[in-house]
């Protein structure tokens, strides 16, 4: 049987451990590997592969011996409880291996658990699982978690206490991140809020969000909408030291003011501009947007837009003025304008 949507979620943390077995297909491998492992530990508890009840096979495996899944389904373990089989990287060259394991599969067996890359729907593997009515399949896409998701992995983290507007945040954070690095963050926010039963708060996710290589760009790009012409022109000096190219600034200079651009342009305003966007903009950077965005206006931001790809052009080109000057005469530009509004 085909399961999908929040009935698919709540199987992964609640499996049947009547079932037969469990296909999990989709092209995100990281996306598959941590439902599996969802999946596996409710089944046979963390404790089950160190007591020698989980048994790992590949679709290599069966591909040169067929019959190894149905032996591992059959073989009986030391210790007492349940038992599942793991096959990783299945495709449908070994459909007829499961099929005849699911057929020979009896109560008391070990249940099967496979998981594969994308699968189609006339795949032979899928059909093996969607037919039969003792097992499930399950596809994976690049669709961000949903809130009830979301809501799950917080609470398997202890953190109990997020006001909406916190949640809000962690919602965009769970789209501009891939699903691993996301859990990874929310069990660090777990971590700092360690000890502390006050309700988390957006800059405390801000401040356990993965930083980026782009984190002093940012600064100096902040600098320049809000304005500040000597705190940006010491700015410059450090980033020049720190050896970020004028290109790069340029690349990054354009993309923060079509941001602003875009969210000055909404017709539902500029916060409702950011909220759309994709990646989503969130936390205090998504605040100073916003403010930078109302104070210049969409009509500014367009003659801002010409002096950077102005500017851009001149370092794509074979000009042979001194680049970083180039590229620094434009950022003051726009900071003077912004000082005046």
């Amino acid at each position: 049987m085909k399961l999908t949507g929040a009935a698919a979620v709540r199987y992964f943390g609640k499996p049947d451990a009547s079932r037969l077995g469990l296909l999990i297909f989709g092209a995100d491998a990281m996306r598959v590997a941590l439902r599996r492992q969802e999946v596996i530990a409710a089944l046979i508890s963390p404790e089950g592969e160190a007591e020698m009840r989980l048994t790992r096979l590949s679709g290599g495996d069966l591909r040169r011996s067929p019959g190894l899944v149905l032996d591992a389904i059959k073989e009986i373990g030391f210790f007492p409880g349940p038992r599942v089989v793991f096959v990783e990287e299945a495709t449908d060259g070994t459909a007829p291996a499961f099929a005849e394991a699911v057929k020979a599969w009896t109560a008391g067996d070990a249940q099967i658990i496979v998981t594969a890359g994308s699968l189609t729907a006339k795949s032979a593997l899928r059909k093996v699982f969607e037919n039969h009515p003792n097992a499930y399949a399950i596809g994976i896409y690049d669709d961000p978690p949903s809130r009830e998701e979301i809501e799950d992995i917080l609470k398997k983290a202890g953190l109990s206490h997020v006001p909406n507007e916190t949640m809000t945040d962690i919602l965009a954070l769970s789209r501009a991140l891939d699903p691993g690095d996301f859990r990874q963050t929310i069990e660090k926010i777990a971590l700092y809020k360690h000890g502390d039963s006050t309700p988390l708060t957006p800059h405390e996710v801000t401040l356990c969000a993965p930083s980026t290589v782009e984190a002093e760009v940012d600064e100096v790009l902040d600098l320049v909408a809000n304005g500040r012409v000597v705190d940006l022109a010491q700015m410059m000096r450090r980033i020049e030291g720190q050896g970020v190219q004028p290109v790069t600034l340029a690349i990054m200079a354009l993309r923060h003011f079509r941001t602003l651009h875009m969210a000055a342009s909404d017709p539902g305003g500029p916060g409702s501009g950011l909220q759309r966007m994709r990646p989503p903009v969130f936390g205090p950077r998504r605040d100073r947007l916003q403010g930078q965005a109302q104070k210049w206006g969409m009509y500014r931001l367009e003659e801002a837009l010409k002096v950077l790809i102005e500017a851009d052009l001149t370092l794509r080109s074979s000009s042979k003025a001194p680049q970083m000057a180039v590229m620094e005469r434009a950022l003051m530009r726009l900071a003077s304008i912004s000082a005046k509004l």
